[in-house]
Formats: structure tokens, sequence, C-alpha cells
């Protein structure tokens, strides 16, 4: 009984396994379907040992341009349609952040398409910054081109996943905020971003420079709240310090008052 009952699984586990090979021969290139989104990757670093040719046509080493706080993005600059009211969003906040572009932090737009050449990303460039005040210069927003491994490598780095779609690309928005050293510290998603979670994101990216009085203090208010995808009050935490706040100074006010209180009465005995 214990025979036959050994052959009967044996036969099955030759069967199972002749079939999965009989399948895996009849589709040995077949992949998996591209997950289209970003997928976050807080705390990893971007390849910097990667190079891309700037909107003005020059070669871009990432590991030499990358010294401040980064905003990247990836778009394609034929895009029908995400991309442009992504990066219309982003011009518009650059005008109403207290940040300095090209001081305080930089921006690297990468297209996702490897067939598009620097005269489109010059194109594009002069277009968007046409309707900003503030002066950005060429380092301080880099449009680039690449090739496609070089692409490859940067959104696969970043966890971004987009897929092609005849002669469109299937893909996701958001901004992706870098410390001075390439480190991923933040991702906003969307296509619209409110100034003040930019300027938020842009502080925590500078990877523990000092920073003014008040930006720590803004820092410490305010909490990122990653369901909603944005910074908010931290009123617990605000609530909580002021609390303490308040006993210390309570406790200085019985003790130095209680102390005052006695010498006067001492005064008065003698």
């Amino acid at each position: 009984m214990f025979a036959k009952l050994t052959q009967i699984l044996l036969l099955l586990f030759v069967t199972t396994i002749s079939f999965s090979v009989e399948v895996g021969l009849k589709n040995p290139d077949k992949k998996p379907d591209t997950k289209v989104g970003v997928f976050e990757k807080l705390g990893d670093m971007i390849p910097l040992d990667l190079t891309f040719v700037n909107h003005d046509g020059k070669k871009v080493h990432l590991g030499s341009v990358i010294d401040k706080p980064t905003i990247l993005n990836f778009v394609y600059y034929r895009c029908p349609g995400i991309c442009s009211p992504l990066l219309t969003s982003l011009t518009e906040s650059i005008d109403k952040i207290d940040n300095k572009p090209g001081k305080d932090y930089q921006i690297l737009t990468i297209s996702i398409n490897h067939e598009e050449d620097t005269v489109l990303a010059q194109r594009k460039r002069d277009n968007y910054l046409s309707e900003t005040k503030t002066f950005v210069s060429s380092d301080a927003w880099r449009w680039m081109v690449g090739d496609k491994k070089s692409i490859d490598t940067i959104t696969k780095a970043a966890g971004f996943h987009f897929k092609k779609e005849g002669a469109d690309f299937a893909h996701a928005g958001a901004l992706i905020l870098l410390s001075p050293k390439g480190k991923i510290t933040r991702y906003l998603m969307g296509i619209e971003f409110l100034p003040f979670d930019l300027q938020m994101a842009l502080l925590e990216a500078s990877d523990g420079k000092v920073g003014p009085t008040i930006a720590r203090i803004m820092k410490f208010c305010f909490s990122y709240d990653p369901e909603g995808r944005k910074y908010v009050f931290n009123l617990l935490k605000v609530i909580g310090v002021v609390t303490t706040l308040w006993m210390i100074l309570f406790v200085l006010f019985l003790m130095f008052g209680s102390k005052k209180e006695e010498e006067t009465d001492n005064k008065h005995t003698d």
C-alpha cells in the first residue's frame, strides 16, 4: 500500500515538473507586465555615476552636479498628459517659495524617452521659464536627455516605473527630493504641489545642514503625512512643548516666589 502511494506521488511530481518545463520552453522570453507607478525608496541613493546631456548640449555627470538639495522629476517632453500640469505647478512654486534656485536648491528634469533630443529640451525649458518671475540660471534647472540604459538605471533606482504604449508612455507624476549627497529623502506625489510642502521637503533634503532658526522651528511644528502626501501641523507636539514649558515656569515661580516671601518675612522679623 505504501509503495503504491509513493509511486502515485512520484508520478504526480514528474508530471508537474514536465508541464512546468514545457510551459517555460514555449514562453522562454515571457516577462510579467511592467507595473506603472512610483514605489518609494526613501533612504536609497541615486546612482551618481550616470551621465546625461543637458538642454544646452553639455554632458552632465550626476556626481559632479548634485551638491545641494535637488528636485528630481521624470517626464517626457512630448507628453500629451500629466507632464504639462506637473511642470507648470513646479514652475509656479519657484516664485512662491523663499528658497532660491541655484543657491538653495536645484531641479533636474530627465526625459524618460531616450529618443528625445536637447533641442526639444531647450525649447520646453524656454517655454516654462518664460512664465516665472524668478531668474533661473542654466545650472539651477537642468532639462536633460539620455540613452535608454541610463534612463532605466536612474528610474529603477528612484522607484519610478513607466511603460511605453505606442508613441506615448504610461507613467505617474511625482517630485523626488534628494539630499546634497544624492540620497532620496522625500516623494511628493501627484501633479500639483503646494509651495509650503515643497519648501518643507527641501528643508528635509538639506540633510542635516544648519538652517535659519525659523526653518528649524517650522520643521519641528510640522510633520509629513504619508497618507495625505502633505505636511500637517503637529498639534500634539506643540501642545506638549507648550505644556512642558508652562509647568517648568510654574515650578520656577513657586520656588523663587516662596523664597522671595521667606526673605521678605525674615526682613520684617528682624
